[in-house]
């Protein structure tokens, strides 16, 4: 049996046309598949991969948790593949993956968040002590002295009765000074000048009567 040229020549150009289908179509994924990051999360790491990405422009790519910087933001080229360990934590943690693009139109550009959990088996972390703030002492009432005044004073060494070494001496009197001159008079002038009076006037009287008496007997 002979197989006709024209049916071979038609069948030779749908498996071309097929072959050059089946290149294109995966010329025209792959691209489309290389700029899709690759990132995990897991309780204790990050690990991000980025392949296929336009050389020579600032593709650049940055890992926050909690809105804190894990992986500051690093610029790269083709490719960027690293680990990123994760602080300890007691609670989920969201971790956040930015990529940019740096062709032109930045058509690649990626954005997206994870939660890390808490490892199985993690301690958790105990808060550090708090200082305890110093309590004021209370204060003591103080025990009032003694009235002022009140306390006897202690005997001097020197008695109160001798002169103090400050104090002149008072001079003693002297034994060879001459006795004052009596003036005559004592505390009996006025008793005795009375009684003389009176002596006066008695016989003033008797002296009197005497006369009255004579004239009489004359």
């Amino acid at each position: 049996m002979t197989i006709p040229r024209r049916s071979w020549r038609g069948a030779g150009v749908l498996a071309a046309a097929a072959v050059v289908g089946l290149t294109g179509g995966v010329i025209s994924a792959g691209p489309a598949a290389a700029h899709t990051p690759t990132w995990a999360v897991t309780c204790d790491e990050v690990t991000v991969d980025l392949k296929y990405y336009t050389p020579n422009v600032p593709n650049t790519v940055t890992v926050t948790v909690d809105g804190k910087d894990l992986l500051p933001t690093e610029t790269f080229g083709k490719e960027f593949s690293k680990k990123l360990t994760l602080p300890q934590h007691s609670e989920k943690l969201t971790v956040r993956l930015v990529v940019k693009d740096g062709s032109k139109g930045g058509n690649y550009s990626y954005e997206d968040e994870k939660t890390a959990d808490v490892c199985e088996g993690e301690p958790t972390p105990t808060p550090p002590p708090t200082e305890s703030t110093p309590t004021e002492p209370t204060p003591t009432e103080s025990t009032p002295s003694e009235t002022p005044g009140t306390e006897t004073p202690e005997p001097s060494d020197t008695p109160s009765g001798e002169p103090s070494e400050s104090a002149p001496a008072v001079p003693a009197p002297s034994e060879s000074a001459p006795p004052l001159a009596e003036t005559g008079s004592s505390s009996a002038t006025p008793v005795i000048g009375g009684a003389a009076l009176a002596v006066l006037l008695a016989g003033g009287g008797i002296l009197w009567a005497v006369r009255k008496r004579r004239t009489t007997q004359a």
